[in-house]
């Protein structure tokens, strides 16, 4: 389905359902609908998730920004303040809003992107072993099959800006979905190692560190030398919680601060990572990002929400 919805048309004919989701600090409407041209009687719709966000301004076009203004309205003044609505002229180099589209949308989707209910948990090791990685274990392959789609160079081959094709500790790097490819302010990669046996950052051993030192080294080559961001510019964190569970480090502008993600809890910054692996020991023991108990935010719709919920009236201060 989704390959189908490239242009205006075939957008028009989406149904909205209920709204997932509005997100103030991105600009953002997160719609759950249908694309079909028309239900069948008796049958359900297929589901399909809609994400809006308004693109933002670039410094680029600040030369341009006020003789692109196709019309304004007057809203009110006080004394040396006056504030307005504004218009843009339509633009086929600098959209208005980025969409991004699932569909089909399995209930999985629809819950993650639904507004949620945070609560903060701790995970020591033993929760980690009998709630966490049986649920990561539980993922068919079907769910990162987008993913393996990238590895194999079977989609957005094109966009890709640096590969290590090693299969144990290779790697490439790729602009994020979440950006819109043309604002440095907000720029956001992402490097997706090849192994997948390496789900989530307590899967990491000191044999990985080679990878994630060539991470940290080839994302702030590929970025200097495409965008002229420099040393300092950037930010490098891995999820915990992931999005997904085959490990990948996020590579974001070091002054964008669009996104919940980035929030303490959820994310770990790569070079912390790099630290504490270079201080674990080599014995076949735990390992220290095995035997941490991380704490971070669960929303009521993620799948661990009600086990991890449980279980945190078994920990005692």
């Amino acid at each position: 389905m989704a390959n189908l919805l490239k242009d205006l048309e075939s957008l028009r004919k989406f149904k909205l359902h209920r709204i997932l989701n509005e997100d103030p600090s991105t600009h953002a409407l997160t719609l759950l609908g249908s694309f079909d041209a028309e239900d069948k009687e008796g049958s359900e719709p297929t589901l399909s998730i809609l994400r809006i966000e308004k693109t933002p301004l670039s410094a680029g076009d600040a030369d341009r920004l006020v003789p692109s203004l196709a019309n304004v309205r007057f809203i009110e003044n006080n004394d040396i303040y006056t504030w307005l609505f504004g218009w843009l002229e339509a633009s086929s180099e600098k959209p208005d809003v980025k969409i991004n589209i699932i569909s089909p949308a399995t209930d999985i989707h629809i819950r993650k992107y639904s507004a949620q209910r945070l609560i903060v948990v701790n995970e020591t090791p033993e929760l980690y072993e009998r709630i966490v990685k049986p649920y990561i274990a539980a993922f068919p392959p079907s769910r990162t099959r987008w993913v393996t789609d990238i590895l194999t160079g079977k989609t957005e081959a094109e966009k890709v800006l640096f590969k290590d094709d090693c299969p144990d500790y290779g790697y490439l790097i790729l602009p994020d979905m979440k950006w819109d490819l043309t604002t440095v302010s907000s720029l956001y990669l992402v490097a997706i190692a090849f192994s997948s046996n390496i789900r989530s950052l307590r899967d990491l051993r000191k044999r990985h560190l080679g990878m994630l030192r060539s991470i940290k080294r080839e994302a702030a080559r590929v970025v200097k030398e495409r965008w002229g961001v420099g040393r300092g510019g950037l930010r490098l964190f891995v999820h915990y919680q992931p999005s997904y569970y085959h490990f990948h480090v996020h590579i974001v502008n070091a002054n964008y601060a669009g996104s919940m993600g980035m929030t303490v809890g959820q994310a770990h910054l790569l070079d912390d990572i790099i630290s504490l692996l270079e201080v674990d020991g080599e014995g076949d023991g735990r390992t220290i990002l095995e035997g941490m108990t991380l704490t971070y935010g669960l929303g009521d719709q993620h799948g661990l929400f009600t086990a991890m919920e449980g279980a945190q009236d078994e920990l005692r201060e």
